[in-house]
């Protein structure tokens, strides 16, 4: 299990993905008077002048970082049926690639729904590391294709 490439991809990933679930700022939208900031977990509201918390809107962005955490430690762990990790790390990668969708969307036209007329957008370091990720499953999707192939030769040469 630990020879295999994929299974540092999906180390990888899984890392990655459990920073940003723990907190770390996605991204953030900022006016003149208040700093709207995105994490996994909802939009908090501050103050620019006092530095207080204003309000808060829970989203709830962790479930999806938690089911692909999950998910990423279910395919890691079936290397024993590379067949099932197969069609594992495909719905890993199309998850995945769905949730980065919506965080650059809502990175993009947040501040729309906000009703509010931002000054500039911040991306933080959760944006960073979760788009870091994307690749990562890609990559262990090409190891688990590569090891399908070899027990496919290998099972045609018995």
């Amino acid at each position: 299990m630990i020879q295999r490439i994929q299974t540092v991809y999906l180390a990888v990933v899984i890392i990655l993905l459990t920073i940003v679930t723990l907190g770390s700022e996605l991204f953030s939208f900022v006016n003149e008077t208040t700093r709207f900031t995105f994490s996994s977990y909802g939009i908090l509201k501050y103050d620019l002048v006092s530095g207080k918390l204003i309000g808060q809107q829970t989203f709830p962005f962790y479930l999806g970082t938690i089911a692909l955490i999950l998910l990423s430690f279910i395919t890691l762990m079936s290397y024993k049926n590379v067949k099932r990790q197969f069609k594992l790390g495909r719905s890993v990668f199309g998850i995945y690639f769905l949730m980065l969708l919506t965080i650059i969307i809502l990175s993009y036209f947040g501040d729309k729904l906000l009703d509010e007329e931002t000054a500039s957008r911040e991306l933080g370091l959760g944006f960073l590391l979760f788009v870091v990720g994307f690749p990562f499953t890609f990559l262990a999707n090409t190891g688990i294709k590569r090891d399908k192939k070899l027990l496919d030769s290998l099972d045609r040469l018995r």
